[in-house]
């Protein structure tokens, strides 16, 4: 598999990637490892991971604080905007009625979003309280017989 020209060095994204994936979250690189992802029954957390401030700074903790509420979604997946761009675009395909923004936190259950954090939503608040918006939302919409390991 060969992966398309990336926009930053992969030494300074590596430890942004592992900042998630050592969580658990599945990294999706490709187009079709989108699709696949996207086919699953159940929730599907999809982060949108970037190099930007807010994503460094709030986003990826927050989701390590939300991801230790015991009900959580049944698939943990990210793409990374700048790196991954066909992964990352295929990912936004699916978040219908939100326009692409970097970082950006979707919840979606069966397919479909449910719960939406745009960067605006993002940039600017701490960690906890972007934690706090997601265990509602894992609350509200993930079983918990069904939730990830």
């Amino acid at each position: 598999m060969r992966l398309p020209q990336q926009m930053y060095d992969e030494r300074l994204v590596t430890p942004m990637r592992q900042e998630l994936t050592r969580l658990g979250v599945q990294e999706l690189r490709t187009s079709d490892e989108v699709d696949r992802a996207m086919k699953e029954k159940g929730t599907t957390l999809v982060v949108v991971n970037s190099v930007c401030g807010c994503s460094a700074r709030n986003a990826r903790p927050a989701v390590s604080i939300a991801l230790q509420n015991p009900i959580k979604p049944a698939h943990l997946t990210t793409v990374f905007a700048g790196q991954d761009a066909d992964a990352t675009n295929r990912a936004r395909s699916y978040f219908t009625g939100y326009p692409p923004s970097s970082p950006q936190i979707a919840l979606l259950k069966d397919g479909k979003v449910a719960f939406m954090l745009e960067r605006w939503q993002i940039e600017g608040r701490p960690a906890d309280e972007i934690a706090h918006d997601l265990v509602n939302a894992f609350n509200k919409y993930c079983s918990p017989a069904a939730t990830a390991a």
